[in-house]
């Protein structure tokens, strides 16, 4: 195949998929090189959420906000309803330390916007009446959501074709060079090259890799997730649930977060969303592993041991497969968004780590207006490229 367009985007993921198709609706000829086949990466092996109560108040849980609308107008405009779904969210809350920060962080999310409110125990078991009697509170926001990450690149992708856009699939790049009028040259495994003005680094995880192909530096650490599946079972509670546990070491508030030594290298946290097919994904860890997107069997107990004990139902409950994906971690939990400094036309898009379906579709509004418009919302600054350049000098 090969040929001349005006970008490439590497990476087919869904934040790669939202990318071309933001780009492709503003006339953008755009061409999608996917290392491996659909849905092959951490966008196919991951959680549905839409999630609001895990964000500090700041630039992630505004466009969570926007990103949220723009999925319901993508309902409409990709004719599926792409498993849309707003069930709520509850974080549940163990003992009084907990519920205390708890307490202060829901008032800064309401302050920022978020609709959240904190339950008493009664409350709680109302909503969720199957859930272990340690729990005195839980949080409770109608506005978590959830989205089927296969239906939306599904539908990303066939939009996106209907309008030009081409996506080529098992082209691992292996060489990104640039001439003197400033087109970048991609070759695949192939030996294809495709051309461009300009590239879009959506490589998720292996961003890093991608970037240094042009020299440049993009601090992405793999972070591997692991998720159980149930059998088909009736609705378990009126809503989604997480743990107030994780959040709270989250947040850094330098309160002592119980946990065994297990727990603590998996990097297990709790989180229970029902599926359009009627089972539930229930996880995760957030493991450092490398590249190893293996499920283990330690981690596949754990999450199964912690699920039992936070919903004792479960154990009557069959679980029939586990996956894993590698989420792509920055070191300050912030996505990357923008055009490089030191190379004119290339640009990052990555690094959303467990907010990858959350923000997907604000992600590729805003990197094609970037691409497009040749400008940059202030407030995005923070998520620039270019905020760890202090970094690789340090580093070199």
């Amino acid at each position: 195949m090969g040929g001349s367009y005006d970008v490439i985007v590497v990476g087919a993921g869904i934040i790669g998929l939202s990318c071309g198709y933001y780009l492709t609706k503003q006339g953008q000829r755009v061409v999608v090189l996917e290392s491996g086949g659909f849905a092959d990466g951490a966008s196919g092996a991951c959680d549905d959420m839409i999630l609001f109560q895990s964000k500090k108040p700041g630039i992630n849980l505004e466009l969570a906000f926007e990103s949220l609308e723009l999925y319901r107008s993508l309902v409409g405009d990709l004719d599926d309803p792409l498993g849309f779904e707003n069930y709520g969210g509850m974080v549940l809350i163990e003992n009084q330390r907990e519920l205390e920060v708890m307490e202060e962080f829901v008032s800064q999310q309401k302050s920022y916007g978020l609709d959240v409110e904190i339950l008493s125990k009664a409350e709680m078991r109302k909503k969720q009446p199957f859930l272990d009697e340690r729990f005195i509170a839980s949080t409770y926001s109608p506005m978590d959501s959830q989205a089927y990450p296969f239906a939306v690149m599904h539908r990303f992708a066939r939009k996106g074709r209907e309008m030009g856009m081409q996506i080529v699939h098992h082209a691992p790049v292996i060489g990104i060079e640039r001439d003197g009028s400033g087109i970048f040259s991609v070759t695949t495994t192939q030996k294809l090259i495709y051309k461009a003005p300009v590239i879009v680094n959506a490589g998720g995880a292996w961003a890093g890799k991608i970037a240094s192909l042009v020299g440049e530096y993009v601090p992405m650490e793999p972070r591997r997730g692991q998720i159980v599946i149930t059998e088909k079972v009736p609705s378990i509670g009126d809503t989604n649930l997480w743990s107030a546990r994780y959040l709270v070491s989250k947040l850094k508030t330098g309160m002592e977060i119980e946990s065994t030594e297990e727990e603590r290298r998996l990097g297990l946290g709790f989180a229970f969303t029902r599926t359009e097919g009627d089972s539930y994904l229930i996880g995760s860890t957030r493991e450092y592993v490398g590249f190893d997107k293996r499920t283990t069997m330690e981690g596949i107990r754990a999450i199964i041991n912690q699920a039992t004990s936070f919903i004792p139902v479960l154990k009557d409950v069959n679980f029939i497969r586990a996956i894993a994906g590698l989420r792509p971690a920055t070191p300050d939990g912030k996505m990357i968004l923008g055009e490089h400094a030191a190379l004119s036309g290339f640009f990052t898009a990555a690094g959303h780590e467990g907010d990858g379906i959350s923000l997907a579709p604000i992600t590729g509004k805003l990197l094609a207006q970037m691409v497009c418009d040749g400008s940059v919302q202030p407030r995005l600054e923070e998520l620039s490229p270019n905020r760890f350049s202090q970094d690789r000098t340090e580093v070199s």
